[in-house]
């Protein structure tokens, strides 16, 4: 038997084949480990990976039901000492778009829904233009589940220890479209760091899933003067969802120009 399979039998998931009824409970201590190591600035052990992909087989695996049991149940990074409630996501288990922002703020720590106050009202008046809403069509989820404090932007440890999560609603969802709100969703969705500037307008790839990035709702509220480029945004997402609806060809960037600006 290898270390790999030694750990997993440690751990309650051998055989891999067979699904545990209580797994719900063992996937947040599936991750601890391996998120306070990071965290702590180390190099993961190997240990560490195993019990992170064991965790990562077993979320997808999961159904709707388990898989907010177990977000509900997280404790894989520092982030769920200071959440009131984890925010799971909204909307429509079968959508063809899919809006993912960077995570909860205060509000949406209170109540437990992605997008309220008034960032959540500019976003469902942006829904309401392509007709669309929060449960109509259309899912809404974030990087990260749980607020960071003070609003500061997800660190890296804890949007990969969420990644599965959001990895498996996507699975799960299958959207046709998704649109990335604001940089660090962008990022966290791409892999690479970003500027909203340099992929505005652009149809890009998420997994095989096409995926256009627009400003967050709340910078909108922050820049009014970006609300036109976030209209513009919103028609080329429009334009795109009918190509896909009708097998077009997605529309592409123009090309640079040689010796230009």
């Amino acid at each position: 038997m290898t270390r790999r399979e030694e750990m997993l039998r440690e751990m309650g998931l051998m055989p891999l084949w067979r699904l545990r009824t209580d797994r719900v409970h063992q996937a947040p201590e599936l991750a601890r480990a391996p998120a306070e190591t990071a965290e702590a600035g180390s190099i993961a052990m190997p240990e560490a990976r195993v019990q992170a992909d064991a965790r990562r087989e077993v979320i997808m695996r999961m159904e709707w039901a388990e898989l907010e049991e177990t977000v509900a149940k997280c404790c894989a990074c520092a982030l769920h000492t200071t959440r009131t409630r984890t925010v799971f996501g909204v909307g429509d288990g079968n959508a063809n778009w899919m809006f993912i922002g960077e995570g909860p703020g205060a509000e949406e720590d209170a109540i437990g829904e992605p997008f309220v106050g008034q960032a959540g009202r500019l976003l469902d008046n942006m829904l309401a233009a392509l007709d669309l809403g929060r449960h109509a069509n259309v899912y809404i989820a974030n990087v990260v589940k749980c607020r960071p404090p003070g609003n500061r932007n997800p660190a890296t440890v804890e949007a990969k220890a969420c990644e599965p999560f959001l990895q498996r609603q996507i699975d799960l969802i299958k959207p046709r479209l998704i649109v990335a709100l604001g940089r660090v969703a962008a990022l966290n969705l791409l892999g690479r760091e970003v500027s909203i500037s340099s992929l505005r307008g652009r149809v890009l790839d998420y997994k095989g899933t096409p995926l256009i990035v627009t400003y967050h709702p709340a910078y909108l509220l922050r820049s009014l003067t970006e609300k036109a480029k976030a209209w513009e945004d919103l028609c080329f997402a429009l334009k795109t969802m009918q190509g896909l609806r009708a097998g077009c060809a997605l529309p592409q960037p123009p090309s640079p120009r040689s010796g230009g600006q």
